[in-house]
């Protein structure tokens, strides 16, 4: 199957998701699976291994992996995620253009019945990002920060960034901060069964109360945030960033930290997370790509 980046819709816009609707997706319809991919991260398997000549075919072959194994899943994913750092090149660098032609040429092969969910991350922004850097991301790959339905489940799409370094874009930050605190309002009277948070830098990564790192949110802004989002109910958080798997639990709100389907830091091969929806609860598991699973027993 070829792709075509023409082919790439962007889905995320006004603050919604095309097709991903309330009216469409507000009602509970039984149990379901999502993917949760995070740093597919194009050009950085090469760059980590200090090849002489830099490419990224294994992050493609590794997509193409993916996509095909999400394809023929059963039942087919509501969705699949990919929380962040589509590409390795940070904004100006050499190759970006040419990495995100791949995502866009490769990611137009999912089905179309399964939509993607595209998150923004620390490579696709900068790590300190500029309204111009934010509208790129914008208008390659939708809204930055977001909301959206999956059989009566509330999904929050966060821009990290805004909370690791928004010195050059506070104006922004302020925008989401404002959208935040009138989606977590609005999440509690809409009957969701659950009510999820998807970013890129995980506010934690074992302890909401360990110390500050370059792969986790600062405390003085990570504590209060962790307060909000539990107090509106939040019961569950998907990140990446960190290129291993890990979470942690803070007063009973779930975090959960995906490895790379890119290029891992740690013991688990480059693999993506199949997450189950019930009413009562929503649980997971890491796959390596090729351990990902034909069936889905719900």
């Amino acid at each position: 199957m070829s792709g075509d980046p023409a082919k790439f819709v962007v889905k995320a816009k006004n603050r919604g998701f095309e097709g991903l609707d309330q009216d469409k997706e507000g009602a509970w319809q039984g149990p379901f699976c999502f993917i949760q991919a995070a740093d597919c991260q194009y050009g950085m398997i090469d760059d980590w291994e200090e090849k002489a000549s830099q490419g990224w075919e294994r992050e493609i072959q590794l997509t193409r992996d993916a996509i095909a194994a999400a394809n023929r899943m059963e039942p087919k994913p509501k969705f699949f995620v990919m929380c962040g750092d589509l590409v390795n090149a940070f904004p100006g660098e050499a190759k970006r253009e040419e990495q995100e032609r791949s995502f866009l040429e490769e990611f137009a092969k999912i089905d179309p019945s399964i939509p993607l969910v595209c998150v923004c991350g620390n490579h696709d922004l900068g790590n300190t990002p500029t309204r111009d850097t934010v509208q790129d991301f914008r208008d390659k790959f939708g809204d930055d920060y977001f909301s959206f339905w999956a059989g009566g489940v509330r999904f929050l799409v966060l821009n990290s960034q805004y909370y690791e370094d928004p010195s050059l874009v506070m104006e922004l930050k302020k925008k989401q901060d404002t959208w935040l605190d009138k989606e977590l309002a609005a999440a509690q009277s809409s009957g969701c069964k659950h009510l999820v948070v998807i970013q890129h830098i995980p506010w934690f990564l074992k302890d909401g109360e360990e110390e500050d790192d370059y792969f986790n949110i600062n405390r003085d802004v990570r504590i209060p945030m962790l307060d909000k989002l539990h107090k509106a109910g939040v019961q569950y958080i998907f990140c990446g960033h960190y290129h291993r798997n890990a979470g942690g639990d803070y007063k009973g709100m779930q975090l959960i930290v995906t490895s790379a389907l890119g290029c891992p830091l740690g013991e688990a091969k480059s693999g993506l997370r199949v997450v189950k929806v019930t009413e009562e609860a929503i649980t997971h598991q890491y796959y390596a790509v090729k351990d990902i699973p034909h069936k889905v027993e719900l």
